[in-house]
């Protein structure tokens, strides 16, 4: 018989089957770290297992960032996946390196190798879901981050419950009820120091911004933040859709041929066209950053054989009747860029 669920367990598992992020005999992979909150999510998806009838495992990354720290970080990950009885499965990066030679930031690095190896361990032992620890108050983190840096509306989604095979079945638990989980079942995690400090963007928007915002508007931004980013995702949704039916309507609205149809761009409003030419972008293999739709956006209101330049050596001209993506001439660079030094 399953021992009584206590009412964080039956929260947690209430979260799993109204959202469908844990279907009955799936095979869960979670992503833990050894700290408060992916110990959490392990025991609680074990405690659920019953109900739900479904297979966990453990994932676990060095990024080999804290010395010793790390290794004792990868030891107790292993002794707690060996005490549940549950298949671990390790990883070690030397991310520092690895960031060095791709010319990205640690955090971005090691995001990318995570992920990656999450898919690795997917194709090779079938897992259905990879759950990840990440709270409300990670989410909300992530808005405001965001939102400092610049963002567009479906930066103000956040974190996603539900992306592709990853599961964030905590997103809607405070931080507080972790923590509170943690210390009744006696479970033992491992606090990586580095979270501690101010330095990091998201260090400083976690242990000051927040604080003070929570201090002065009780019990008010962690809610407000998640239904905004609960209506940022419906907005999104719904976006998606209209987009569909309106390359639907007009198959010149899509990149063919490496071209887009001028007077289809032209018909649209400006958020459309900003949508559909960061599609074109994505396609092109660009960042489309908010600064460079907006350089586009203006080119259309100039006039034939204007132009604009991308990332990646990418440069769209407007040629008759269609703007077009194509590789920039280095023999020709200097003397387009004067022409249209004011696009830039």
């Amino acid at each position: 018989m399953p021992r009584e669920l206590n009412s964080i367990e039956r929260k947690f598992l209430e979260q799993l089957t109204v959202r469908k992020l844990v279907l009955t005999g799936e095979h869960v992979l979670v992503a833990v770290s050894g700290g408060p909150d992916s110990m959490a999510l392990l025991h609680l998806l074990c405690a659920v297992r019953p109900v739900l009838h479904c297979e966990v495992s453990v994932a676990h990354c060095n990024f080999q960032l804290r010395g010793r720290e790390s290794l004792f970080d990868e030891e107790h990950v292993r002794r707690e996946a060996e005490k549940l009885g549950l298949a671990c499965h390790v990883r070690c990066f030397d991310a520092r390196k690895d960031a060095r030679q791709w010319k990205r930031s640690i955090e971005e690095t090691a995001r990318i190798e995570r992920y990656n190896y999450f898919r690795e361990l997917i194709e090779q032992h079938g897992f259905d879901k990879v759950a990840t620890g990440h709270h409300v108050s990670d989410n909300a983190e992530t808005i405001l981050f965001n939102l400092f840096r610049g963002t567009s509306i479906p930066g103000l989604r956040g974190i996603r419950a539900f992306h592709g095979h990853i599961i964030r079945p905590l997103l809607l638990m405070r931080k507080e009820d972790i923590l509170g989980y943690i210390k009744e079942k006696k479970i033992i995690y491992r606090t990586d120091a580095g979270n501690l400090g101010v330095e990091p963007d998201r260090n400083f928007i976690r242990h000051k911004i927040i604080p003070i915002i929570e201090e002065r508007f009780k019990n008010k931004l962690l809610p407000s933040l998640q239904r905004l980013s609960d209506q940022a995702g419906e907005l999104e949704e719904f976006l998606e859709l209209h987009f569909e039916r309106l390359v639907q309507d007009d198959g010149k609205l899509v990149l063919t041929d490496n071209r887009l149809s001028v007077p289809s761009l032209l018909r649209l409003t400006v958020f459309e066209r900003k949508e559909l030419l960061k599609r074109a972008m994505q396609d092109c293999g660009c960042e489309p950053s908010s600064r460079i739709l907006q350089q586009l956006v203006d080119l259309l209101q100039t006039q034939p054989g204007r132009k604009a330049h991308l990332s990646n050596g990418i440069e769209v001209v407007w040629k008759g009747k269609y703007l077009i993506f194509r590789g920039k001439s280095k023999t020709e660079e200097s003397d387009e860029e004067k022409d249209s030094v004011e696009l830039l």
